[in-house]
This record gives structure tokens, C-alpha cells and sequence, in this order.
């Protein structure tokens, strides 16, 4: 089964401002709507139910795990 999950950065609230974050089968993407580049983040990330953004950290709710991932640094935190 393929299941989205999406967050928009917003300009002006540190890394990734304007860029779409998408959680599909299992791999986190940024899109960026100017460019229309889509870059792979982070992979293997089992039954994401939520995503959500501050600042620089994308916070990722699954069912057995939160996953953080630090945008300025591109890795897990």
C-alpha cells in the first residue's frame, strides 16, 4: 500500500524554507516547487504516521519509533 505523509517549510523558519516534505514508501523526500527537484533524504523509515517541521529538525512520528532528522546537517539526530 502506498502511503503519503507531507509538510511544507516555511520561508524564514530556518532550513528547507518553501520546500514540500514527503514521506512515500518508506523514503523521505524534499521537493522543491521552484526548481521541481525532489531529493532523496532519508530511507527505510517504517509506518510514518505524522511529519512535522521547526526550524531545521523534521520530526517523524511512526509507529514504533519518532525519527528526527536534522536538515542543516542532512542526518539523524
Amino acid at each position: 500500500m502506498i502511503q503519503k505523509i507531507s509538510c511544507l517549510g516555511i520561508i524564514g523558519d530556518g532550513c528547507g524554507g518553501g520546500r514540500e516534505f514527503i514521506v512515500e514508501d518508506e523514503v523521505l523526500y524534499a521537493y522543491d516547487p521552484y526548481t521541481k527537484e525532489t531529493i532523496t533524504l532519508l530511507e527505510n523509515i517504517k509506518s510514518a504516521k505524522k511529519i512535522s517541521k521547526y526550524r531545521c529538525v523534521l520530526t517523524i512520528e511512526c509507529d514504533q519509533e519518532v525519527i528526527q532528522f536534522d536538515l542543516s546537517e542532512l542526518k539523524k539526530v
